[in-house]
């Protein structure tokens, strides 16, 4: 990533005229010409050399390194966004944000909930099912009752020769890499989490595909994508799968719809009405 020193030095300049003394635990003092901190008091905060600083608010200094970049951050007072702001400016990645692990906020159960007609979850970005509404529990059926490591699609998917058998037999190694390229990215997002490692060795002792999979290192973040689900009452449904953002980076919401020019809207209200 490009660094942009003029866009940077200027961020820095604002963000510290922003700041009163007394809001990082400083004397206002008299004789302050401008508002907000001066140069040498964001330095000493952030445990720098003034020099240093100075050259970062001139727009002449080499790469800060993300310890520095922290610090900054904690000095200025800046909120989260404002930080990844910052990273992004000095051409670094912003650090990961806070995780929500298997709490689900209520106004995202609320949305579920709302979504009467076209099936919806939640899942954690390992693959752990947080919740569904009650036309998704009747397209792929109710885990409720399963326990935690069964909750998770990924083990699923390589352990339960059920899960597979929802989907087309053409299509089911494909399903496959996209579940191992899309765990991977997060077990990389995730850097040495417990949670991420001991799913992963056991599913490499569990099943020899995803072992062979997780060997050739694919990475893909699951996004938008189609996929065909076999019920048992219904038969063969066509969906597009639509992963929308939610305030959490570990977890998602999946909507799925009906492609234009298909029988699924159909489908889908047959499904409404015979319910899980």
């Amino acid at each position: 990533m490009a660094m942009n020193r003029d866009e940077l030095a200027d961020f820095l300049r604002r963000s510290r005229a922003r700041l009163r003394p007394s809001e990082v635990g400083l004397a206002d003092g008299p004789r302050r010409r401008t508002p907000g901190l001066r140069r040498e008091e964001v330095s000493r905060l952030a445990d720098m050399s003034a020099d240093y600083y100075m050259r970062l608010e001139q727009a002449r200094s080499p790469q800060p390194s993300a310890q520095i970049l922290a610090s900054l951050a904690r000095a200025l007072r800046l909120t989260r966004d404002e930080r990844d702001h910052l990273y992004l400016l000095a051409g670094q990645r912003p650090p990961a944000s806070g995780c929500a692990g298997d709490r689900v906020r209520p106004g995202l159960l609320h949305l579920l909930d709302q979504l009467k007609e076209t099936p919806a979850q939640i899942l954690g970005d390992l693959g752990d099912l947080l919740a569904q509404n009650a036309m998704a529990e009747a397209l792929f059926g109710c885990v409720c009752t399963v326990d935690p490591p069964g909750r998770n699609i990924v083990w699923r998917w390589f352990t339960d020769p059920a899960q597979r058998a929802a989907h087309p037999p053409d299509e089911q190694d494909r399903y496959s890499r996209v579940h191992v390229a899309d765990l991977r990215a997060a077990v990389t997002r995730r850097s040495g989490d417990p949670a991420a490692l001991d799913l992963v060795a056991r599913l490499r002792t569990a099943s020899a595909e995803f072992a062979d999979l997780w060997e050739l290192h694919e990475v893909a973040v699951r996004r938008d994508s189609r996929m065909r689900v076999i019920h048992p009452e219904i038969g063969l449904i066509e969906l597009d799968c639509e992963t929308l953002l939610t305030p959490a980076d570990d977890q998602r919401l999946l909507v799925f719809t009906p492609p234009r020019g298909t029988r699924s809207a159909a489908h889908l209200e047959l499904l409404r009405v015979v319910g899980p």
